[in-house]
């Protein structure tokens, strides 16, 4: 069979929909009960409010709606969990094809996704850090076309807004990818002259124009959940050490979850030759929505001594596979992928046995 376009698209749709089906079915054999967050979603959902005690509304909205529709179910939200993951793998394909031109290395930037367990091993569990994925993906997708455009279109900064709105309903810490995007235009502006378009501004007006309900309940509540996630990093009771403990902590724990997806990186390229230009736009922006959330996330622990959770990082590894493959493009042999396809069929496979495993013993 000739590769072509038709047949690379193909390939694609076959793969998340094989990651939909595999992740449905084995957290529905392998697991006696729900995990608990989505149990906790499916409680605030039976209660909805503009906001809960631990979080915003969106998960509970979400799940509040599998809920109208299947019942109590356990398959259907497993299911709802890997929707939300495709969804945002669609966004990565999406945004991957417009960086590169080029449709292997697009799905291969999705592939490399597979080794990094925020994708695969912890998506049956439903809760405020999966329901961020799609909205982190879409946010980035749309800014990219905001980005790239010599005409800056009216619907592009309607949906970074209502994206956004919607991934700050899901988790407050979808605010560091807005910051970063924000540090971007900034950075545009003052350092490569790019003439500010009052169109930016449509975004955030929908934004906290959608926010108007939660920003409302959050006054009548004694901002509970910005008290509960600020309970949860430590903050209140650090002490000199955790200035250094935690930041130190949260970088060895990044590079422990990122061993498996390094390991098919190495597979993919022989020479690990790196140039990296800040004259290059698409790598200018690739790095503000990869490497500059995460750098604000360690900035955080440094300045506040704050422990940061590994969970809390699920979405901010999304489009790393797109970052990789366009540093290395130049050193990647498309004719020569045997190694790196063993590699990505292991990684695919193995995460749901040792799931099932996991579950089971």
């Amino acid at each position: 069979m000739a590769i072509n376009k038709k047949n690379l698209n193909n390939l694609f749709y076959i793969f998340i929909t094989s990651h939909l089906i595999i992740w449905t079915l084995v957290p529905t054999i392998s697991n006696n009960n729900l995990p608990l967050d989505t149990i906790e979603a499916l409680a605030w959902g039976s209660n909805l409010e503009w906001g809960f005690n631990k979080h915003p509304p969106m998960s509970g909205f979400v799940i509040e709606i599998f809920y109208q529709i299947f019942g109590p179910q356990d398959w259907a939200f497993y299911l709802l969990s890997q929707i939300f993951v495709i969804i945002s793998f669609f966004y990565v394909f999406k945004f991957s094809s417009e960086i590169f031109k080029n449709k292997k290395l697009s799905i291969i930037s999705v592939f490399l996704l597979e080794a990094i367990y925020f994708y695969n091993f912890t998506t049956p569990e439903f809760n405020v850090n999966v329901c961020q994925l799609p909205f982190w993906s879409a946010v980035i997708f749309y800014s990219w076309k905001i980005y790239n455009s010599k005409e800056i279109k009216f619907l592009d900064c309607i949906l970074v807004g209502l994206f956004a709105a919607l991934g700050f309903l899901s988790k407050y810490l979808f605010l560091y990818l807005l910051i970063s995007i924000d540090l971007l235009i900034i950075y545009l502006i003052f350092k490569k002259k790019r003439k500010f378009d009052f169109k930016y501004l449509i975004s955030i007006e929908v934004f906290f124009i959608l926010l108007i309900p939660h920003i409302i309940w959050l006054f009548n509540n004694d901002f509970i959940t910005i008290k509960y996630g600020l309970a949860r990093t430590g903050i209140e009771e650090s002490n000199i050490v955790d200035y250094i403990k935690y930041p130190i902590s949260f970088i060895l724990k990044q590079l422990g979850i990122l061993i498996p997806f390094f390991l098919l990186i190495w597979l993919l390229v022989k020479k690990t030759k790196i140039k990296i230009s800040f004259t290059n736009e698409k790598m200018l922006f690739l790095i503000f929505i990869n490497i500059m959330p995460i750098l604000l996330m360690l900035l955080t622990s440094i300045i506040t001594g704050s422990k940061i959770r590994t969970m809390w990082m699920t979405p901010f590894y999304l489009f790393f596979g797109t970052l990789f493959v366009y540093l290395f493009q130049a050193q990647i042999n498309i004719k020569k992928l045997k190694p790196f396809m063993i590699g990505f069929i292991f990684f695919f496979f193995l995460s749901p046995v040792l799931y099932a495993y996991v579950s089971i013993s």
